[in-house]
C-alpha cells in the first residue's frame, strides 16, 4: 500500500511537472506570436505611409515644378523604405530598418517645409487631405511601434525568467532586439538653454 502511494505521488509530480512544461511552452509560443503580430502591425502602417507619398508627390510637383530635388529625394527614400526586408530577430536588420523609415521621415519633413513656400498649395483641398492623412499615420506609427516595444519587452522578459528560460533555451528561443532611441548621444545630454541678458 505505501510503496503503491509512492509510485502514485511520483506520477502525480511528473505529471504536474509536465503539465507546467506545456503550460511554459504555450505561453511562450503565445508570446513569440504577439511579437510577430506587432511587428506586422508595424510594418501596416509604414506601408500605409509609403502609399501615401506618389499621391503626395504629385500634388506637389503640380505647384512646385522647381522643387524636383526634393521631390526626387522623397520618391527614392518611399523606394529605399519600401524594398527593404527586415528579420525582426536581428537587431542590425532592425535597426537598418529604422534607419531607412528615418530617411523617409526626413525626406517628408523637408518636403513640408517646401511646401510653406506655396501658399495656393497648402490652400489645396488635395493636398490638405493627404496632409491630415500623413499625420495620422505618423500618430499610428509611434502606436504601433510602442505596441511592439510591448510585446517584445514581455517575450524577452519571459524567457529570461525560470523555469521559462530553460524551455526557450531548449527550443532556440532568444531575445528579440527592439527599436532604438536613433539619436541616443544627442538626447542624452542635457539641452543648454540660454537666456537674453
Amino acid at each position: 500500500m505505501r510503496k503503491t502511494l509512492i509510485i502514485g505521488g511520483l506520477l502525480l509530480l511528473i505529471a504536474g511537472g509536465a503539465v507546467a512544461l506545456v503550460g511554459q511552452y504555450n505561453t511562450l509560443q503565445a508570446k513569440d506570436e504577439s511579437v510577430k503580430a506587432a511587428w506586422s502591425q508595424v510594418l501596416n502602417v509604414y506601408k500605409r505611409r509609403a502609399d501615401l507619398v506618389p499621391n503626395l508627390v504629385s500634388t506637389v510637383k503640380g505647384y512646385a515644378l522647381h522643387e524636383s530635388s526634393t521631390l526626387t529625394q522623397v520618391v527614392e527614400a518611399r523606394a529605399k523604405a519600401s524594398s527593404m526586408n527586415v528579420d525582426i530577430k536581428d537587431a542590425r536588420s532592425l535597426q537598418n530598418f529604422q534607419a531607412t523609415q528615418g530617411e523617409l521621415q526626413s525626406a517628408l519633413a523637408r518636403l513640408m517645409v517646401v511646401v510653406e513656400r506655396y501658399p495656393d498649395l497648402k490652400a489645396s483641398q488635395q493636398f490638405g487631405d493627404l496632409q491630415a492623412q500623413l499625420e495620422g499615420t505618423e500618430n499610428r506609427i509611434t502606436v504601433e511601434r510602442q505596441r511592439y516595444i510591448e510585446a517584445v519587452e514581455a517575450f524577452n522578459v519571459f524567457i529570461r525568467q525560470f523555469p521559462s528560460n530553460l524551455i526557450a533555451a531548449r527550443f532556440g528561443y532568444q531575445e528579440k532586439p527592439n527599436f532604438t532611441v536613433e539619436n541616443e548621444q544627442q538626447i542624452s545630454d542635457a539641452p543648454v538653454v540660454e537666456f537674453g541678458r
